[in-house]
């Protein structure tokens, strides 16, 4: 999968369930390490870094499945890179009482934000290719219904989807210094907690070929 041209790219998966599913997939393996990041912030963000210091990338890519909150715009079964990504869940209250840490004043890690002073809460992210239309939102617990999900929308109007680990692993990334590019598979609707009715094959399958274009990239700014 990896270009003699190109640098030395790390994959990260949160899952053992999405890892399996890609290893098939043509490239996987070939001169790229694929490790597991694991599940939810806390461990995304651990691992992440660990891998990190393992593998001393020059650059890194997450992929696996996210849910969307604008499926005409972003339909189950596409994928797509993200401009930025925001945290959801780290704060005061819980569902429309929820206070962001950057409300509240507070920083994850002093300066690992934007320029931007109003936006501590969010990171930017490399965007080699068309991206998606919006920033990608990590939480602490996904979505439990539309509901909940109509509520953190209108908290983070500029969100398209909903994952787990982007955050965490954006943060990793940029406290080492290191470019980081996110590639979704859109698996289901953010609320729809019916797992049976999700798209989880052709999301990743959508998500790889994202995945494998990037790594055989001498440069994220330029075309192949």
């Amino acid at each position: 999968m990896s270009d003699t041209g190109a640098p030395h790219t790390l994959v990260l998966v949160p899952t053992e369930i999405e890892r399996r599913h890609l290893a098939p997939q043509p490239g996987f393996g070939a001169g790229t390490p694929c490790e597991l990041c694991g599940f939810g912030p806390v461990a995304a963000a651990a691992r992440a870094a660990s891998q990190i210091a393992r593998h001393t990338p020059a650059r890194v890519i997450l992929t696996g499945i996210a849910g969307t909150f604008d499926p005409t715009g972003l339909p189950v079964g596409t994928a797509a890179v993200f401009p930025q990504v925001a945290l959801h869940g780290v704060g005061v209250g819980v569902a429309s009482g929820f206070v962001s840490a950057a409300a509240l004043g507070f920083r994850h890690w002093p300066n690992a934000g934007r320029s931007d002073p109003d936006s501590p809460d969010e990171l930017v992210l490399v965007a080699p290719v068309p991206p998606a239309a919006g920033q990608l939102l990590t939480c602490c617990t996904a979505s439990a219904s539309p509901e909940e999900a109509r509520q953190r929308l209108a908290q983070y109007p500029g969100a398209v989807a909903e994952d787990m680990e982007g955050f965490a692993v954006a943060l990793a990334c940029r406290l080492a210094g290191i470019p980081l590019a996110i590639a979704r598979g859109i698996s289901n609707e953010v609320g729809n907690r019916d797992v049976e009715r999700w798209h989880i094959p052709t999301a990743l399958d959508a998500a790889w070929l994202i995945v494998r274009d990037l790594v055989g990239r001498p440069h994220w700014d330029t075309a192949p």
